[in-house]
């Protein structure tokens, strides 16, 4: 079974609600119809002017039955989100008037959904920026216990299969922390850890990638990922890792033993951990376009409860997968 597959499997298997902060936009509509055909989710809720969400619809023939559909601005939890975001906010400033106000916007409102249990996931992208999302997230929704940074992967598939777990990786960050430092990148260590777990079901072993194998070159880049495997080896995090490590000794035994011998990791890396976002992103799109991989992602990782951003060049398809993991994330 593929990645996409399972995923939808999974998110049938034990179906979750969903919020869909961007109701008014026709893909995330249509995706609606079809994650509640599929059974993928439990519920799904779109938010915005309900006669707008009913008049497209309506016009691009979309079936509403069984969809739920939320106007923040005239809810009547309105009020009771306010004081929730106020609560959250008010050590930062937050006054319970513009509390009100930032809560009629449809992503902090979707986010206090999950943050209030009224939904198991959200996801969102497809009209508002990643900073948008990931903002609403952070403010309701927060990190995960222990980790202070939200960060994303990609599940990268269809590769050799002497690599990863029958050709499929995860490769982090390649979309959320321009230049992460050495405690952000031990908790998107740790995160792209926890997201094999859940992506590839298999134990995580992380290589911290540099230009550098063991100290072969002196650079503050070089020390950054070495001061990161230290933060790592005091967190006693429970899976196997090793940095820093060239991409060629992580992925390829014959090299590693001559620059790394006795390295953990030989022949068993599964997690590619990217020293900054440019490193990152240039390699996953190497892989995918040279390689002929399927990347599939990004998928957000670190937050308390799931939720999900979208590029804004999303087709149906893909949202509906982003969907359909998210979903399948929720505990």
């Amino acid at each position: 079974m593929d990645f996409v597959s399972e995923m939808k499997a999974r998110a049938v298997s034990a179906p979750k609600r969903l919020v869909l902060p961007e109701g008014t936009e026709e893909r995330i509509i249509r995706t609606a119809r079809i994650l509640m055909d599929e059974k993928i989710a439990a519920s799904v809720t779109l938010l915005g002017n309900s006669a707008d969400i009913q008049e497209l619809a309506l016009s691009e023939g979309i079936n509403l039955d069984d969809i739920d559909i939320i106007h923040p601005t005239i809810d009547n939890h309105l009020d009771k989100y306010a004081e929730q975001y106020y609560e959250l906010r008010k050590n930062k400033g937050m006054t319970p008037e513009q509390a009100k106000i930032d809560m009629e916007d449809n992503l902090r409102w979707g986010a206090m959904m999950v943050h209030l249990g009224d939904a198991d996931a959200m996801v969102a992208g497809a009209v508002n920026t990643t900073g948008d999302v990931l903002r609403a997230g952070l403010s309701i929704i927060g990190t995960a216990p222990g980790i202070k940074t939200a960060s994303s992967c990609f599940v990268m598939a269809g590769m050799d299969t002497q690599y990863g777990k029958e050709g499929a990786m995860i490769f982090s960050d390649c979309a959320v922390v321009p230049k992460p430092l050495p405690e952000q990148l031990a908790d998107i260590t740790e995160c792209a850890a926890q997201s094999c777990h859940e992506f590839l079901h298999t134990e995580p072993v992380a290589a911290l990638l540099s230009f550098s194998t063991k100290g072969s070159a002196k650079h503050d880049d070089v020390t950054k990922i070495q001061n990161t495997v230290e933060i790592l080896e005091k967190r006693n995090v429970k899976f196997v890792f090793d940095g820093e490590l060239q991409a060629d000794a992580a992925l390829v035994p014959s090299v590693l033993d001559k620059k790394s011998p006795g390295s953990p990791v030989r022949g068993k890396v599964n997690v590619l951990v990217f020293p900054d976002l440019g490193a990152g992103n240039i390699g996953y799109k190497l892989v995918q376009r040279l390689g002929k991989a399927q990347a599939y992602g990004p998928f957000l990782q670190g937050f308390a409860k799931p939720i999900s951003d979208l590029s804004r060049g999303a087709s149906v398809d893909d949202i509906v997968t982003t969907c359909a993991v998210t979903l399948s994330r929720v505990k």
